[in-house]
């Protein structure tokens, strides 16, 4: 039997690799993060009842890692987040309708338009960054400072 063929048959393999620690975590690490903006007094009411409800997923953290202060065309926001521009639209759209985002003219292209973030949408990303700052912290509890800063440090180096 080859080195393949003893990979492939070899029971449990697919769910103890590194990649699929790092999607759990990346789950549960998103998942924490929505479930601590839940709860955050300075996010619109509006806002939070979503969070709570589960409407808001990660798919809608995309926009609050990916979008410029400044704005971001469609494109440029979808290909950060690493999804299709179609993808990215319909999200922008629901953004758009929970206040989040306003699509603005591009200032140095007439015919294009930015997605920028509204003051409810500013409000919005103080509160992820809040909540993102919280479940590091939490992180770190979990699994012991030291650990944690490896953990930071290889996984920086690795996505470089």
């Amino acid at each position: 039997m080859s080195n393949a063929d003893e990979i492939v048959h070899r029971a449990g393999w697919r769910q103890a690799h590194i990649g699929h620690w790092l999607s759990l975590a990346l789950q549960r690490f998103d998942a924490r993060v929505l479930s601590l903006m839940s709860r955050n007094e300075d996010v619109p009411l509006a806002l939070s009842n979503l969070a709570a409800r589960g409407c808001l997923s990660a798919s809608h953290i995309h926009i609050t890692r990916h979008l410029a202060l400044e704005g971001s065309r469609l494109t440029e926001l979808a290909r950060r987040a690493g999804v299709t521009k179609q993808a990215m639209g319909k999200l922008v759209e629901q953004c758009e309708a929970w206040g989040l985002v306003d699509r603005m003219a591009d200032p140095r292209d007439a015919r294009a338009r930015r997605i920028v973030f509204t003051p409810v949408g500013l409000a919005w990303l103080q509160a992820f960054g809040e909540a993102v700052a919280q479940a590091q912290d939490e992180l770190r509890e979990a699994v012991g400072v030291e650990i944690a800063t490896v953990m930071a440090m290889g996984l920086e180096a690795y996505a470089a």
